[in-house]
């Protein structure tokens, strides 16, 4: 977004919307959890946008946190470059080891920053739902996710069900015709 001239009109307008979305209590929440996560040694950025942005540009962070995460290496290699190029190849890196440790791909990000805090909301609240003991932290800081609850029912019980008439299905009580009129009358207005 550097080489970008001002926006105007429509652009403009959804341009505001997508930094509206942004959320600065929840960039110092998820600093705080990559630092610990993934060590003291990760440096600690200057608060604002730009800064959690350029944080996080080149892959370094991200990958860090998703080896921590994973507890094994689904990273080749993780290296500090300036090259554009390099840098969209080790957040691809990141996004492909998102995807194997669980996070669904629509809530991975594509551009903006507010989606990149989605998708490591999602991945905190993964790791706070696995509860494999690679998470540090703050278990509140994140949701955990609804986890499966089946039911069995016996075959009594499944029998009983059937002979239930839902109010869902509807009930006859009070129904009467009185006050309608034939098919192809016009309705009377009074």
């Amino acid at each position: 977004m550097a080489n970008r001239g001002p926006s105007y009109g429509l652009s403009r307008e959804v341009q505001e919307k997508i930094e509206q979305k942004y959320d600065t209590e929840l960039e110092s929440r998820l600093v705080d959890w990559i630092i610990i996560q993934c060590g003291e040694n990760t440096e600690h950025p200057p608060p604002g946008r730009q800064h959690f942005q350029k944080w996080l540009m080149d892959g370094t962070v991200s990958n860090s946190l998703i080896v921590y995460m994973l507890g094994k290496k689904p990273i080749p290699k993780i290296t500090e470059s300036k090259m554009a190029f390099k840098q969209m190849e080790q957040i691809s890196q990141f996004l492909k080891a998102a995807e194997i440790y669980g996070i669904r791909t629509t809530d991975i990000f594509q551009t903006d920053m507010a989606a990149v805090q989605r998708t490591l909301m999602a991945l905190g609240s993964e790791a706070v739902t696995r509860d494999d003991g690679c998470y540090r932290g703050d278990p509140a800081w994140f949701h955990r996710k609804a986890q499966k609850n089946r039911r069995g029912f016996s075959e009594e019980q499944l029998r009983q069900g059937q002979n239930v008439i839902g109010l869902q299905m509807g009930s006859n009580k009070g129904a009467s015709q009185s006050g309608m009129t034939g098919y192809g009358m016009p309705r009377q207005i009074i």
